[in-house]
């Protein structure tokens, strides 16, 4: 395990005056702010980009998407009812024109990018398909924003592991340096680079369209069938009741809930409205206790879990997955007033929650509404 750089400033000692916690927000969404606004989520037939989408439409935003189809079958996109209650335009990122005729079309003024190829194990077979996706993606975005010129906030969603990870104990703060061992990681990294550079070359003007990025990581929540992902192969595993096997028992991971991190997400984009000051990078990450072995998360969800769960350590080989990472968000915390709203043992009782009412034939998109305004908070 590296060591720590010996004169790592401290989170306060970090932040130029204008960024100081004195001067810092209620950490509270605002529907006021959201309500009648154009908003353009790209990605929103995804996971995250759905439970997005939908608290949007709770809010009164006029939500326009753009994006292919929901990538797995079911998704939370068709069982929620996305489509009812929002403009929903299917196409490609790596397609510029298509994207750019989209900003056009729906004139966002708050635009929130998420589409992109996640998947750390995909990236492996098709290196090229996540790079196209995740690099010239945010490419295609930011420039069509920047010719549309109508856009005045846009919040681009990567990863943590857009950080190169020297497996320390403590967690990354937004100036350690960009990196990734497998193409997925490296991807987010570029993302991250060239959202920077496009800041500084073409919005540097504090009233020109404000750039800003969000980094968060092993985001679970009900509704997440992703491959390779240890929720939905647990979830998967619940509902056949078929035996799990499972990768790497050991590795620690950062998880919260989906919502902690679409709140500071939020909470961002209000922030750029206001203020030129915080286009920069941010963390969201967790508490320090969320953050838990993989082994951990199964126990937990087997014991919520009617009948329980059987499974056993899958010896691979697998490609590589680093064991530890996490997050600082002191930053976020510090001037954004956010906080986690969702501890992690909420959260997973919430996807146990989610999934049994599925089972039962509730209605998903009335149970993601509850949930969001239960969870909220």
């Amino acid at each position: 395990m590296a060591d720590p750089p010996e004169t790592a400033p401290k989170e306060q000692d970090r932040l130029p005056p204008s960024t100081s916690v004195e001067g810092a927000r209620s950490g509270a969404v605002r529907p006021d702010f959201w309500r009648g606004r154009r908003v353009l989520v790209t990605g929103h037939t995804g996971f995250k980009g759905a439970w997005l989408s939908l608290w949007l439409q709770r809010l009164g935003a006029e939500v326009t998407g753009f994006s292919l189809g929901p990538p797995t079958q079911p998704s939370l996109f068709v069982l929620g009812r996305l489509a009812d209650g929002m403009r929903n335009i299917d196409g490609d990122i790596r397609d510029h024109q298509a994207l750019a005729r989209a900003v056009a079309d729906a004139g966002p003024e708050v635009v929130i990018h998420m589409a992109a190829q996640p998947m750390v194990r995909r990236s492996f077979a098709e290196p090229r398909l996540t790079y196209e996706t995740n690099v010239m993606g945010t490419v295609n975005l930011l420039d069509a924003v920047r010719l549309d010129g109508r856009a005045r906030v846009v919040v681009n969603v990567t990863t943590d592991k857009c950080y190169e990870n020297r497996e320390w104990e403590w967690g990354y703060r937004e100036g350690e340096p960009m990196g990734g061992y497998d193409p997925y990681s490296s991807s987010k990294a570029c993302s991250e680079l060239v959202t920077s550079a496009f800041r500084r070359s073409f919005f540097a003007d504090p009233d020109a369209t404000r750039i800003a990025s969000a980094r968060a990581g092993n985001v679970i929540g009900g509704g997440d069938w992703g491959e390779d992902r240890l929720v939905p192969d647990i979830m998967r595993a619940a509902i056949g009741r078929t035996p799990l096997r499972l990768r790497n028992p050991n590795s620690v991971r950062p998880w919260q809930h989906v919502v902690n991190p679409l709140s500071g997400y939020l909470l961002l984009a209000e922030a750029l409205w206001g203020s030129a000051d915080f286009a920069d990078a941010w963390n969201f990450g967790p508490p320090e206790d969320d953050a838990r072995p993989v082994g951990w998360i199964l126990d937990r969800l087997a014991a919520a879990w009617p009948g329980g769960l059987d499974w056993s350590v899958d010896d691979g080989p697998h490609p590589h997955e680093a064991t530890y990472l996490k997050l600082d968000s002191s930053r976020a915390r510090g001037r954004l007033g956010w906080r986690p709203s969702v501890g992690l043992e909420r959260a997973l009782e919430s996807i146990a929650d989610w999934h049994l009412r599925l089972r039962d034939g509730d209605d998903m998109r009335a149970v993601t509404l509850d949930q969001i305004d239960a969870l909220a908070g």
